[in-house]
């Protein structure tokens, strides 16, 4: 089983979009495995991407919001706060078939919703953390683990890839996230903050600093400390690169400069990347590093926009007329050859 933590210290780069988007296309090109979302993202977009979209998902997530307990994630954390230190086991009661709720998604694809509730009970998440056993930052730490553990014994096998969407702030969400997780994809788009929020996902991790003798983070050094293990870098994603030829030099610029960070960290630390597929070697120079872990996804416009309003996977998306809030937006077929042999290749790549 891989669990993937997509994620960067940054809001706005599109990784509910890309959970969205890796997720369906992963389980269209698997459907002898189980694929789990987890939204561990308090805003839910790519909990609403797929159960329909922007109209349709909405109405889904509220009507899961609303039943008692809330048949979200928000449900299953509110159990962990009664009961932090040992497991309730009811995390497979908070799983939802897609499928059901979008047709367009395949039956092989399931989500723990996100809530915006999450934020509410974030402080008494950290509370947890705290009093209790002398490792109660490690127990609380285990939580999502625990979860994924509770939906595979339902599920009764071990074929399953899971992905979780992440806060993009490095809260107690997101660093429970990534305890669980094996594997991590590092969205970013090309602007200066994304190289800034890429260096501090190198600190905040793997303990990469720019000064020497600079504060580690506490999620570093507890992990170090408890023996958690700390996903490795699967990969980083360039996404919504424009095509626009006024725009390319300085989107490649900032690109390029990204790669430099991320080669960097290679060079001095090749132990916190994930060498993929199964069976390669090392790359032996920095044409090789970027074939394995540097994948980018052009901006497909108005196609994206309709793709997530309505639910569709973007391998699915038909060129032509789309009605969205009431109007009619047209998809041209250019803007989906675009995208879709990106994602394509993308989770062609996954394992």
């Amino acid at each position: 089983m891989a669990i993937y933590a997509i994620w960067n210290n940054k809001g706005g780069v599109g990784k509910s979009y890309l959970t969205f988007q890796i997720a369906s296309e992963y389980a269209r090109t698997h459907p002898g495995v189980k694929i789990l979302v987890i939204d561990l993202c308090p805003q839910a977009n790519a909990s609403g991407m797929l159960l329909g979209g922007m109209e349709a998902g909405e109405r889904v997530l509220d009507k899961l919001s609303n039943q008692a307990p809330r048949k979200t994630i928000s449900g299953y954390i509110e159990d962990r706060i009664l009961s932090p230190y040992v497991n309730p086991k009811t995390g497979s009661t908070y799983l939802v078939g897609v499928s059901q709720q979008n047709s367009a998604v395949p039956d092989n694809l399931f989500l723990v919703p996100g809530d915006e509730q999450l934020e509410i009970q974030a402080s008494r998440v950290l509370g947890a953390t705290a009093p209790g056993p002398t490792d109660a930052w490690r127990i609380v730490h285990t939580w999502i683990s625990d979860l994924i553990k509770d939906i595979q014994q339902l599920w009764s096998q071990t074929d399953t890839t899971v992905f979780i969407d992440c806060n993009p702030s490095f809260s107690i969400y997101t660093e429970l996230a990534l305890s669980a997780s094996d594997r991590l994809i590092i969205p970013f788009s090309a602007d200066g903050s994304s190289k800034r929020a890429v260096r501090a996902v190198l600190a905040l991790l793997y303990g990469v600093m720019r000064t020497p003798g600079s504060q580690q983070s506490q999620f570093y050094l507890n992990s170090l400390q408890f023996r958690l293990s700390i996903p490795k870098i699967y990969c980083y994603a360039g996404n919504r690169l424009t095509q626009y030829v006024r725009s390319a030099k300085a989107f490649r610029t900032v690109v390029h400069e990204i790669g430099d960070e991320i080669w960097a960290v290679w060079q001095k630390n090749p132990n916190v990347f994930h060498i993929h597929p199964a069976g390669s070697g090392s790359p032996a120079n920095r044409s090789a590093f970027n074939s394995m872990f540097q994948f980018e996804i052009v901006d497909a416009n108005t196609a994206s926009v309709v793709s997530s309003s309505l639910g569709i996977p973007i391998v699915r998306l038909l060129a032509g007329t789309h009605v969205v809030v009431g109007r009619n937006i047209m998809v041209n077929q250019s803007q989906l050859d675009n995208q879709q042999p990106n994602i394509k290749q993308l989770v062609a790549a996954i394992e």
